[in-house]
């Protein structure tokens, strides 16, 4: 089931990678929060949101090489964060400052 049907139908691929990564960075904030306000259904729905925004991003033909490792390791700690066993050790704080740079970046690029 797609949850931004208007950007999977391309939109998505007109932003830039700092929106891309700075709108999926909402979502994950969204799911850390939810998960530490013990709110499964929040946390459910922003984690699917997250993923299908870091996939949709892993699929945008114009990133490729150390950009699509940096995208696809990134999707790969969110989850070992949010549902896995935690072995990159990362915590909310430097998920939080990871993505809060891309949506600046977006934001002053704008």
């Amino acid at each position: 089931m797609t949850m931004h049907a208007g950007l999977a139908s391309g939109r998505w691929w007109t932003l830039t990678l700092a929106e891309q990564l700075g709108n999926a960075g909402a979502d994950v904030g969204r799911a850390i929060r939810a998960r530490q306000e013990g709110d499964q259904g929040r946390f459910d729905a922003a984690l699917d949101r997250a993923l299908e925004l870091l996939d949709l991003t892993l699929a945008d033909p114009r990133w490729s090489g150390p950009r699509l490792r940096e995208i696809a390791r990134t999707r790969e700690v969110v989850c070992d964060f949010l549902v896995g066993d935690n072995l990159y050790r990362s915590t909310p704080e430097l998920l939080d400052a990871y993505f809060l740079a891309f949506a600046i970046a977006a934001r002053r690029d704008r």
